[in-house]
């Protein structure tokens, strides 16, 4: 099995090991354009050593933000923007990845620190979220409207201009954001969509957007570059969303061209009860790899380097994506590439501080 500092190819991209960059929201964008914050952000993840670095959730539409604040790629100048980011990426041997998302009913919300709630429209929010049904994600969430077949369609639309965009800014790799209560995951889930026409009942109607988009998506996004989808594997509530219906997923998007699921879970129901621990989402890695046939990437409170390597050469997933231990460290790669005793290639200007035996200057 292939530990965590191996190789990982997929399509016409290699990945130089195994760690990527999980995507986080960092509520900082005017207008929904990328700006010295999120080069910052990004860069210095890809100086640490991770293979794969992806942007927060990137909005297909101003609407589809989840904040005001949020990145977004539904224009020219939102292109130009984030294509200033993806050539340092590049030139630190990382691959630059975005998840391309529209928050549907849990849009135009305050950021974490702010008091919590929807915002108004005279603070830059807007009137109108869409959804598969009329039903809000809570009580403090804004009423969504049910969105026409045409509607849907033109959301299709909106995530293939995207990613053409995304093409046109450098990125090498893809996520559609299909997890965390967001408008796929909506459509997905029998709690959130009750509609009675061919997007709503069935499990085959009810994947039938996220399988539309994955395919408009993978129709422009050249055949040489991976594609990713974020899940959640269950919503952890009784009749809902759960894990046998995710590896039945992975097997359709797989067949839409999708090349690796990212499992995370939860997001969709506001009173689930999640059970947090170390690694609490690996097992669902590990089942969709097993039984759909499709790579996976574990999330999910993966802290330690023992933990990861763990993660990797047991064979329960094939890369994982770090979060919050990114945040607080952007080299982790660098330090659990010392603590397995593997070597990494550290940038020119910092070998003075490098592993032991590296030159000094």
């Amino acid at each position: 099995m292939p530990g965590l500092f191996d190789e990982l190819k997929i399509r016409g991209v290699t990945l130089r090991n195994r760690i990527a960059v999980s995507p986080m929201c960092q509520y900082s964008s005017a207008d929904g354009l990328a700006n010295d914050w999120h080069f910052v952000h990004l860069g210095s993840r890809a100086v640490g050593g991770a293979a794969l670095v992806f942007t927060e959730a990137t909005a297909v539409a101003p609407e589809g933000r989840i904040s005001p604040q949020d990145l977004g790629i539904w224009s020219d100048a939102h292109t130009e923007s984030l294509a200033r980011i993806v050539p340092f990426i590049d030139a630190q041997g990382a691959a630059a990845g975005i998840q391309l998302a529209h928050a549907g009913r849990k849009a135009s919300m305050r950021r974490p620190w702010e008091p919590s709630g929807a915002v108004p429209v005279s603070q830059g929010g807007w009137e109108k979220v869409d959804a598969p049904s009329a039903i809000a994600f809570a009580g403090d969430y804004l009423v969504p409207h049910a969105m026409t077949e045409t509607e849907i369609a033109n959301v299709v639309e909106l995530f293939a201009a995207a990613a053409k965009r995304a093409l046109a800014a450098g990125f090498k790799v893809i996520e559609l954001h299909a997890a965390h209560g967001y408008l796929i995951a909506e459509f997905l889930s029998p709690l959130s969509n009750t509609r009675t026409d061919r997007y709503g009942g069935s499990f085959e109607n009810r994947t039938r957007f996220a399988r539309e988009v994955a395919t408009a998506v993978r129709r422009v996004w050249p055949e040489s570059l991976p594609l990713f989808a974020r899940i959640s594997a269950t919503e952890y509530a009784a009749g809902g969303w759960d894990l046998a219906q995710s590896i039945e997923l992975a097997r359709a998007l797989k067949e839409c061209g999708v090349d690796l699921v990212d499992c995370s879970s939860g997001g969709n129901i506001s009173e689930a009860r999640i059970p947090l621990g170390p690694g609490y989402q690996v097992p669902f890695a590990e089942a969709i790899k097993r039984d759909a046939g499709i790579l996976t990437g574990a999330v999910g409170l993966i802290t330690d380097s023992a933990q990861a390597q763990m993660v990797i050469q047991s064979g329960q997933a094939d890369m994982v994506l770090l979060a919050r231990e990114l945040l607080r460290d952007p080299y982790w790669p660098m330090r659990a590439a010392r603590e397995l005793g593997q070597t990494i290639s550290w940038p020119a200007q910092y070998l003075r501080a490098g592993p032991k035996g590296a030159p000094r200057r």
